[in-house]
C-alpha cells in the first residue's frame, strides 16, 4: 500500500455537481497523491447526507431527502401526510415567489428614493395614494383575478398538466412540464429547473419570507423602511442598535 507522507501530500478537491451520487447526498470528492508516484492519486469521496438539519438529529422517515429544500426539519410532522405534503411544496413555493418580489418592491423603490433617483412613496405609504380606482374596487379585482389563477393551479396540482391549454385564447398552451415550475411563457430565460436551481430559489424563497416578515416587524417597532433603518444605524452603529430600539433610547 502506498504511504502518505506530510511533505508528499497534494490535497485537492476537484468540483462535483451540488447533488449527485446517491439521492439524498452531497458530495465531494477529494484527491489525495501518493509518496510513491507523482501522478498517482487515491481518491476519497466524503458525503454528508442531506436531510439533516441538526447534525446527529435522525431526519422523520417520511422526509428522504428527495424534495428541494428537504433539510429534514418538520417538528410540527405537518408533512407526515403525503396528500398534505404535495400541497405544502406547491404553497411554500408560490409563497416564497411572491416573497422575493414583494421584498423586491418594498426595498429597491425604497433605496432608489432615498438616493434621489425616484419619487415615489414608501411601501408602508403606498396604500395612501390615489389610483384610478378607490381601494375597494382594487381589492375585489384583484380578488376576481387571484381567485381564477389560484383556482387553475389547484386544479394542476390534483391532475397534473389539466390547464395547460388556455380556456381563453386557444392559441396559448403550456409544454409538458413539472407541477410548480409550468415553463413556457412563464420561464422566458429558459432556466433548467434543475435539482441545483430548485435547491437555491426554495433557499432564496424562505429567507426572502423571512426577510418581508422582518420589514414589517422592523416598520411597526421603527416606523421606518429596512434601508431607512440600515443608513441610521450605519451612522451611528455603536448607539442605533435593536438594544436601544427596544429599550425606548
Amino acid at each position: 500500500m502506498a504511504t502518505v507522507t506530510q511533505s508528499s501530500v497534494a490535497a485537492v478537491l476537484r468540483p462535483s455537481n451540488f447533488l449527485s451520487g446517491s439521492p439524498g447526498k452531497l458530495n465531494q470528492t477529494l484527491a489525495v497523491k501518493t509518496a510513491t508516484s507523482s501522478s498517482s492519486y487515491i481518491s476519497f469521496k466524503i458525503e454528508a447526507k442531506k436531510g439533516e438539519w441538526l447534525p446527529g438529529l435522525t431526519s422523520p422517515s417520511y422526509l428522504n431527502g428527495s424534495l428541494a429544500g428537504d433539510n429534514g426539519f418538520d417538528p410540527l410532522a405537518l408533512a407526515e401526510d403525503p396528500e398534505s405534503l404535495k400541497w405544502f411544496v406547491q404553497a411554500e413555493l408560490v409563497n416564497g415567489r411572491w416573497a422575493m418580489l414583494g421584498v423586491a418592491g418594498m426595498l429597491i423603490p425604497e433605496v432608489l428614493t432615498s438616493a434621489g433617483i425616484l419619487n415615489i412613496p414608501k411601501w408602508y405609504d403606498a396604500g395612501k395614494m390615489e389610483y384610478f380606482a378607490s381601494s375597494s374596487t382594487l381589492l375585489v379585482i384583484e380578488f376576481i383575478l387571484f381567485h381564477y389563477v389560484e383556482i387553475r393551479r389547484w386544479q394542476d396540482i390534483k391532475n397534473p398538466g389539466s390547464v395547460n391549454q388556455d380556456p381563453i385564447f386557444k392559441s396559448y398552451s403550456l409544454p409538458p412540464n413539472e407541477v410548480g415550475y409550468p415553463g413556457g411563457i412563464f420561464n422566458p430565460l429558459k432556466f433548467a429547473p434543475s435539482t441545483e436551481a430548485k435547491e437555491k430559489e426554495i433557499a432564496n424563497g424562505r429567507l426572502a419570507m423571512l426577510a418581508f416578515l422582518g420589514f414589517i416587524v422592523q416598520h411597526n417597532v421603527t416606523g421606518k423602511g429596512p434601508f431607512d433603518n440600515l443608513v441610521q444605524h450605519l451612522s451611528d452603529p455603536w448607539h442605533n442598535t435593536i438594544v436601544q430600539t427596544l429599550s425606548g433610547n
